[in-house]
């Protein structure tokens, strides 16, 4: 799936990175704890979170994740989004909260969550 298809079905928006969102992601990450997120390989990942802060870029930059789409109408502020340009990191929005946009997304063939390195 791409990251342009998850935010289709999650009738989401782009607030940054459009241009790259024929991005291929494999498996799903849907945390507002980031240490919940650390738990989770690096590759092609697309997390959705609630966490508008700048703490999700960081945690994405230390992941090597290359896309985010916030859950439940959260809207990065331009902070974040000039972080996550810096950081060649894709930003989406999604009113839909959390568990039905995973859920969505594992309709739709997403169903990798992740594998833990613990």
């Amino acid at each position: 799936m791409t990251v342009a298809e998850a935010v289709t079905i999650l009738d989401g928006q782009f607030f940054t990175g459009e241009e790259k969102s024929s991005l291929v992601i494999e498996a799903a990450c849907g945390a507002d704890l980031m240490s919940d997120v650390m738990a989770f390989v690096k590759d092609k990942v697309l997390l959705l979170t609630g966490l508008v802060n700048p703490q999700v870029i960081r945690t994405a930059e230390l992941l090597d994740i290359h896309a985010i789409i916030f859950v439940r109408g959260k809207i990065p502020g331009r902070d974040m989004i000039e972080m996550a340009n810096e950081s060649d990191i894709i930003l989406a929005g999604s009113k839909l909260p959390m568990f039905i946009s995973c859920g969505k997304l594992y309709e739709a063939g997403l169903r990798t969550g992740g594998t833990r390195v613990i």
